[in-house]
């Protein structure tokens, strides 16, 4: 299995069920390093969705109960755990990285750090297991990622603005079964 990806590379690689494996081992390393849960710690991303092609990095959810109160000491923490806090500016969360080597220069793993069990956790959740439960669904977004190498669109971000309508449907989703119950 090779994870990583440059700085505004693109890249989709064939499903690997290694990438689950790789998963659990990374979450023992964040659990030995911080205070953080078990079952604040999951697997999300394309690499979380079976049988699907993905950007060969694994992204992991971890809840906290009050992302505006990080401590030094947690960043410390997750650093030992060979993760870093990138300056990402995002709403409501907190993304570290984790790479091959100390030029920092390919990435392998993202951390999302957000509200434990507020709505951007469970959008994030809901997709995961939305997708993983509905095939049509699934081969659905992973031919959008497919399609979205054969445009003339490059780099991290316009690969995100293309997937973005398609991801906020499977967010309202959420939000109308919640409505529906």
């Amino acid at each position: 299995m090779i994870l990583g990806l440059k700085k505004n590379e693109v890249k989709i690689v064939p499903y690997e069920s290694e990438w689950k494996k790789e998963f659990i081992r990374v979450r023992s390393e964040i659990i030995e390093h911080t205070n953080i849960q078990f079952d604040r710690i999951q697997h999300i991303g394309s690499t979380s969705i079976e049988g699907i092609q993905a950007k060969p990095v694994i992204d992991i959810l971890m809840g906290t109960d009050n992302i505006q109160n990080i401590s030094d000491s947690f960043l410390e923490e997750m650093r030992k755990a060979g993760f870093y806090r990138l300056r990402v500016e995002r709403p409501a969360e907190i993304v570290f990285a984790k790479f091959t080597d100390d030029t920092f220069e390919v990435k392998t793993h993202f951390v999302h750090l957000v509200n434990y069990e507020e709505d951007k956790w469970f959008d994030l959740l809901f997709f995961r297991d939305y997708l993983n439960a509905n095939e049509s669904i699934k081969r659905q977004y992973e031919k959008l990622k497919l399609n979205f190498l054969n445009s003339n669109l490059k780099g991290i971000d316009e690969y995100t603005s293309y997937k973005e309508q398609f991801v906020q449907s499977i967010f309202d989703k959420r939000i109308a079964l919640a409505g529906d119950k």
